[in-house]
Order: structure tokens, then sequence, then C-alpha cells
């Protein structure tokens, strides 16, 4: 029987329930602590979750958990741990702390004895006199440490999760991938009969993301992950998970909208849509919010929009806000969610929001402004090729 390890999930604060939810719909019992989610599972479940994991920045297996209150205690524990079974002689290993309410509370000093101490147990091991040679497979070791209770742990993942491999470049400072997803998928959007717009779309982040869940394409499937290179990986095994991805994709037609006042972004997001493979699952348009028309019904709006950060850009975004108030208030079917730092959004867009979610894009706290509309299944289906149609019985 595999080998079952305790594994964490790690993920941007305030996304913890969207990230749990994915692992137990994956099939997985968890538990929540502030940034992770812990489950258990063998490396093929390691593999499972970096390959199908939206919302997650990376998977982490736990090695080992244990008091300490002095740097003897740190190294002497680290050091017991059988190293050798993870790392080959030619393993290169990082080790990155943080300390939070603790003794030891010098990450410089955590760092360098881990460090030290996985040295000592690995050239005892392998019979080295001189330096290992950290010329192979990376195997990235984190020592956290809070009020004195250290975990540590072995990245599996490498680039945060984040990277998918379709951004061809970026535009000014645009939404994580995964943050992005994790904004989808707090949502109360169904694929197969509702329309997606993201009215201030950028680089295309979200409504690809979107894309991407409904067509259910693996997130991972186009990346590399760090436990590729780890010993004992199983490629077999990890192609065959790979090729039943690609066969649980689906091809039903989806109604997602992405627009943009700036022609330049709307280019971007078709170079990145097609580099994601799901150019024509979003129809991409030039279009200002004021300009936008709709007589569809029971959408979801999802966008983030411009924060104005610089007191001389203030103004412009406000109005632009007030804009969206303007045209997207009426559209009483449908649930509208902005993310924005600027806290007095509810002001400018003219209605206080159903809900407001604080989360944090790095270290910018953005607040989630949740508008949830009145769906009418009474009105009859629609076949919708543009948000500007007028309505089209079948």
């Amino acid at each position: 029987m595999a080998k079952k390890f305790k594994l964490m999930a790690a993920m941007a604060g305030g996304f913890e329930a969207v990230t749990a939810k994915e692992l137990q719909e994956m099939g997985y019992t968890t538990h929540g602590e502030t940034g992770r989610v812990a489950f258990e599972g063998t490396m093929q479940d390691v593999y499972r979750t970096n390959l199908w994991l939206r919302s997650a920045d990376r998977i982490l297996i736990v090695l080992k958990e244990f008091k300490a209150y002095s740097f003897d205690e740190l190294f002497e524990n680290v050091k017991a741990f059988p190293w050798e079974e993870w790392l080959p002689m030619t393993a290169h290993f990082p080790v990155t702390a943080k300390a939070v309410r603790s003794k030891l509370h010098s990450e410089p000093d955590v760092q360098s004895i881990a460090k030290k101490a996985i040295v000592e147990r690995l050239s005892t091991y392998y019979h080295r006199r001189t330096r290992l040679p950290e010329s192979g497979a990376t195997y990235h070791i984190d020592v956290r440490i809070t009020k004195d209770a250290v975990r540590l742990t072995l990245d599996t993942t490498g680039e945060s999760l984040f990277k998918r491999g379709y951004r061809a470049e970026s535009a000014g400072a645009p939404l994580k991938e995964n943050f992005a997803a994790a904004l989808v998928l707090l949502t109360n959007w169904h694929p197969e009969d509702m329309p997606f717009l993201d009215p201030t779309c950028g680089s295309g982040t979200i409504p690809i993301e979107a894309a991407l869940l409904a067509r259910n394409i693996a997130p991972g499937i186009q990346r590399h992950f760090d436990f590729e290179g780890f010993q004992g990986f199983d490629a077999a095994a990890f192609a065959e998970m790979k090729e039943h991805a690609q066969a649980a994709q689906n091809n039903d037609p989806v109604m997602i909208f992405g627009q943009d006042i700036d022609q330049n972004m709307v280019e971007l997001s078709r170079v990145n849509a097609d580099k994601a493979g799901v150019l024509h699952d979003v129809r991409f348009k030039q279009l200002a919010v004021r300009d936008f028309k709709t007589t569809v019904p029971n959408g979801v709006i999802v966008a983030n929009p411009p924060y104005g950060k610089r007191l001389s850009d203030t103004a412009s975004v406000r109005e632009l806000y007030k804009q969206m108030g303007d045209v997207f208030r009426p559209l009483t079917t449908w649930s509208q969610y902005y993310l924005t730092s600027d806290l007095e959004f509810e002001n400018f867009f003219g209605k206080r929001a159903t809900k407001r979610r604080k989360l944090y894009n790095g270290a910018m706290r953005v607040d989630f402004f949740q508008y949830w509309g009145r769906p009418n299944w009474q009105l009859p289906k629609h076949l919708v090729t543009s948000l500007s149609d007028p309505v089209k019985e079948d």
C-alpha cells in the first residue's frame, strides 16, 4: 500500500475556504489554518493536487513537526530526520525559514542552523568530507516556527501554481492566475447556462481562468513541477494522470466575454487565451464600460477594475466606478463581483454590496464587493453570440 503523508496546500490569505472546498470536492478530508489547508495523501495525490488545484499556491509535504526552545534542540531534531530517504547526494536543497512569536525569532539563524544540520546528516550518510555538490534536482525545504512549534516541509511544486504557462507577457501588475481562479470559484456562476463577463479584462486572466474551469482543463497541464525531479518520481503514472486529464476536458459551448477599453489589452488577452487553449471559448472585444448594453439575463460579472493607487488616478478611477454603477446596477438578474483596494467603492458604484470579503493581493488589502442578483429562470433560453445582441429565443 502506498505510503501516506501529511500534505498541505498553501494559498493567499482569505482563500482557505476556497481551496478547502476544491480539495473536498476531490475527495479529501481537510483541516484549515491561516494560509494553509492540510490533508492526507500519497505521492500520487501530490501529483494530482498540483495538476488540478486552481486556487492554491503550492503543495507541501510535512516531513516533521516538533517543539524547539533552543538552537541546540532545533539542530538535533533537524539532524535526526532521515534526510537520505528524500535527498540524493546531488540534491540542491535551499532552506528558507519563518519564525512567528517564538523563542527562536532570528530567521537567518534558524535557516543556517537547519541547513547545517541537514548537511551534517547527509555528509555522514554519503561519506562526504568535502561540500555536497548540490548539482541535481531542487528540494526546497522550509522551516516554519510558530509559538515554538517547528514544522519542516518539502515543496513539491517549484514555481508557484499561479504560473500556468499561458501568460505571454505582463500588463502592468496583472492579477495572478490562481487569484483570478479563486475569484471565479467564489461566484454563483454555472457555465452551462449563465453568461460570464469581465468588463475591464486587461490581459484576460479572469475570463481565461473562467474558461479553463468551464472546459474542465487542469490548470497545471502545461507546466513543470519540482516533484518531477524527485528520486522515486513515477513518470509513467504522472503521464497517465495527464492523459486522463486531457480526456476529461469538455467542449460544451460557453458564454464568456472579456472587454477592455484598450485595444492593445484585447489583443494581449487573445494571445494569452490562445496559449491557454481557450481562444475559441472567450469572446474578447474593445469596449468602454459606459458603452456596454445587453438584454441577456442571468449573468455573472467578475471585474478587477483599476485601483487608482496614485492620487492623480483616483478621480478617473472613481469615475469608472460610477460608470460601472450606472451601467451594471440595472442588471438585477446578474450577480456582480468587483475586486478593488478602494474601500469607498460602494459610494461611487451607488449601492451597498450584499457581502464584502477581505483578501490580500500580495501585501495589499483588497475587498471583493459582491452583489447577488436574482436570476429569472422563467425567461426563455437564449442563444447568445454577443452580450450586446438582443435576446434570441430558440
